[in-house]
């Protein structure tokens, strides 16, 4: 079979035709792997991140991004728990001086204690539970109270430990007192100064302390939370409990 000139003209073209559509095909497809793998270098990884890598801490004050709004506070930490109906535990070493009683309103006997000598602790026998057979019921402080002999000891000593010369109108009172589940331990007990002219021990804690007893008796407050509040300020626990 013999071709014309123009047949093997045409024959050329269509397959110079081929060559070219197949080149501009390979091309594509190399410039589509390259773009592919730089978008995947550059994309955030699949695995979710620990929530502690790269984080900007929260600053006080602040909230975080994932906070709710509403988000609540958290509480300060429980009191420690000590079980000592009959004496009173000496369960933290304090040397002459070192506490100071703070201030707020020497005519009104607002005075707390130092935090760091007496934080407060309670009697783990005592709980939310049992409220009706302990600190409502009548005559219950009477049963935990540690006896005078043990009292008179440590409130010498305590006096020491605050800088404190000893007046008659001083009360060695419980930070969280008897009737809130509170216990005989130095780290709950204080020696209180009394508001100026006052004729005796009786000062303006107590009241608030039986006050906290009935709410959290008539199950206005929880046990917990009048304990920590009383414990962190006795002259705003009323208030911060919303009271």
């Amino acid at each position: 079979m013999t071709f014309s000139r123009k047949t093997y003209v045409l024959l050329a073209a269509i397959l110079i035709g081929f060559i070219v559509v197949g080149g501009l095909w390979y091309v594509g497809q190399q410039q589509g792997h390259a773009t592919a793998a730089s978008s995947d270098a550059t994309a955030s990884p699949s695995v979710a991140a620990d929530p502690g890598d790269d984080v900007e801490p929260v600053q006080p004050g602040e909230t975080g991004p994932a906070a709710a709004p509403d988000a609540v506070v958290a509480q300060e930490a429980a009191p420690k728990a000590i079980h000592s109906p009959d004496k009173v535990s000496r369960d933290i070493a304090l040397s002459p001086n070192q506490c100071k009683v703070r201030t707020l309103d020497a005519a009104k006997g607002e005075v707390l204690p130092d935090p760091s000598c007496t934080p407060g602790a309670i009697d783990p026998a005592v709980s939310e539970e049992n409220i009706g057979s302990t600190i409502c019921r009548s005559g219950y402080t009477a049963t935990v109270r540690a006896p005078v002999s043990d009292t008179d000891k440590v409130k010498k000593l305590s006096l020491q430990q605050y800088g404190l010369v000893p007046a008659s109108s001083t009360e060695f009172d419980h930070l969280i007192s008897l009737q809130l589940g509170g216990t005989n331990a130095v780290s709950n007990l204080w020696p209180e100064p009394n508001r100026e002219g006052a004729p005796g021990t009786t000062n303006p804690k107590d009241a608030i302390e039986t006050r906290l007893n009935k709410a959290v008796c008539s199950h206005r407050i929880a046990l917990a939370d009048a304990q920590k509040a009383i414990a962190h300020n006795w002259v705003t626990a009323e208030k911060e409990l919303g009271l």
